[in-house]
């Protein structure tokens, strides 16, 4: 999976529709501190599902949107579009049938987020499991934010043992795994409910039954 553009409309600094060219090898961003390269890379998470206000450096997702200053008022929405190459066809069967695969997130304030694939309504955890079926994501390894370094050598073992799975490719697994294990335990659940129903019925039949008699 290559990402070949990233556009942010309203998201923190970028108040206009911008775009970042990803073209093949290395692409740098360069510039001043406060010029809005940290917000390329939370853009980047942002769209790929990431839903934790913190990650964002804010207090609520809606912090993301563009809070307006002396000369510009503030936006209402944010949108980050991510288009991925898919010329090899390697994107879920759903969203195979083009060359390019775009991923859009939008938040509109007292609204909420939404995302489409390919102009389709989608769910985030269908963004999620996309880019965690191809070893990425909003918690990829590779994407290194400030102070990360220090939190991965203070971290416990457990914290460790993510990275590395999110690094070896296998975190999607394991959450489809999760996900199926919690669609077993509702079967289970129900199907103690039916045990539970066939019992009360039978109940009720006998009763009925030496009603019958009776009568």
């Amino acid at each position: 999976m290559r990402f070949s553009k990233l556009r942010l409309n309203g998201f923190k600094s970028f108040v206009d529709p911008t775009d970042l060219i990803i073209a093949d090898g290395l692409t740098g961003v360069v510039g001043p501190n406060g010029c809005g390269k940290s917000n390329l890379l939370e853009a980047l998470r942002w769209v790929m599902g990431e839903n934790r206000p913190t990650a964002m450096r804010g207090g609520g997702m809606e912090d993301v949107i563009f809070a307006g200053t002396a000369t510009r008022p503030a936006r209402n929405f944010a949108e980050v579009s991510l288009q991925i190459d898919n010329t090899k066809r390697l994107a879920p069967t759903t969203f195979n049938e083009g060359d390019f695969l775009d991923v859009v997130r939008r938040i509109t304030r007292d609204i909420g987020s939404a995302y489409k694939a390919n102009t389709k309504d989608v769910r985030a955890r269908d963004v999620q499991m996309l880019f965690a079926d191809a070893s990425t994501g909003a918690h990829s390894p590779a994407l290194v934010r400030q102070g990360q370094i220090s939190e991965l050598i203070n971290a416990k073992p457990k914290a460790r043992r993510r990275v590395l799975e999110e690094a070896a490719g296998i975190s999607g697994l394991y959450a489809r795994r999760h996900e199926a294990e919690l669609k077993l335990r509702g079967a289970e659940t129900n199907l103690l409910r039916v045990d539970d129903v066939i019992e009360q019925l039978g109940n009720q039949l006998s009763q009925l039954a030496r009603q019958a008699k009776q009568a």
